[in-house]
């Protein structure tokens, strides 16, 4: 199955709000696999000095994951997200 890496530019967030937002993408993955659309939460890295955070999904096509997203709303902040296949090697 096709991994999704989703980049965040996260300035001003806390590390409360984003281990929140960790916890809302597995539980809101396990609900969507459990209704039939199959999204996986992996894993973050967060890279505090340039307020990014990568984080990887394992699902058949983006619109699952960009579901996932919008579902958990996964920060309560203002942040940019890019989406991308990383079996890809193209860039948005």
């Amino acid at each position: 199955m096709p991994v999704y890496m989703v980049e965040r530019e996260l300035k001003g967030i806390t590390m409360d709000q984003l281990a929140g937002a960790q916890k809302a993408a597995i539980d809101t993955g396990k609900r969507m696999t459990a209704g039939g659309k199959s999204v996986r939460y992996i894993r973050s890295t967060f890279v505090p000095g340039e307020s990014r955070c990568m984080c990887l999904f394992e699902a058949p096509n983006v619109s699952h994951v960009k579901e996932l997203d919008e579902s958990a709303k996964l920060l309560g902040v203002d942040c940019s997200a890019h989406w991308r296949d990383s079996t890809s090697s193209s860039r948005p």
